[in-house]
């Protein structure tokens, strides 16, 4: 990660286009859906975050959010989840890039950029657990009883027996995993892709 001195110089133009390129990369990461095998089937890996916290790095926070926002908006006409599912990925997603961006924006050097990315992974997965459990998960339960829902996740650990105990065991964690995961790739690309997020 490389410290940028004149982020606030770079013109309007040039952030917009910027947002838009990583907007449309965001998207069509969304189609590239990875199972996890210690995941129910109906919970994919997708690493559309990473153009986001890329924006949140080079750009700004609000940036992040934006590339976060367009995302999910382009992506609702496609929808396969009643639009919960692009509802729930602005909410995270924004947790998670808006955090990591404010903090680097404090302090822009390599630690500032790898805390600020932890701690983004952190808050995504912490917010995860009420998101899904009060407005996900319930509406989700239109299409799908409960008890199958439970039963998903009691097929690869029988001892939980809550909706709440299925979230805080398996998607708390599989969230800050999927979050780390696109610190790490940022932290690989970032430096070869700075010339042109920052031109």
């Amino acid at each position: 990660m490389t410290k940028v001195s004149n982020r606030s110089a770079q013109p309007l133009s040039h952030k917009i286009t910027v947002t838009a390129l990583l907007s449309a990369i965001a998207f069509i990461l969304q189609y590239i859906e990875l199972p996890v095998f210690f995941m129910p089937g109906f919970i994919k890996f997708d690493f559309s975050d990473l153009p986001a916290l890329l924006a949140a790095f080079s750009l700004g926070p609000v940036y992040g959010v934006v590339t976060e926002l367009i995302k999910n908006l382009v992506h609702l006409p496609v929808s396969n989840s009643a639009m919960i599912g692009e509802l729930s990925n602005f909410i995270l997603g924004a947790a998670f890039v808006f955090t990591a961006g404010l903090i680097y924006k404090k302090d822009r050097t390599r630690k500032g950029a790898l805390l600020g990315s932890i701690i983004g992974a952190a808050v995504m997965a912490v917010v995860s657990l009420p998101i899904n459990y009060y407005i996900v998960y319930p509406i989700y339960e239109n299409f799908m009883p409960l008890e199958n829902i439970i039963g998903a996740y009691q097929a690869i650990l029988p001892r939980v027996k809550t909706l709440w105990q299925c979230l805080l065991v398996f998607n708390v964690p599989f969230t800050l995993l999927k979050g780390l995961v696109d610190v790490l790739i940022t932290f690989l690309i970032y430096k070869k892709l700075s010339p042109i997020l920052h031109k």
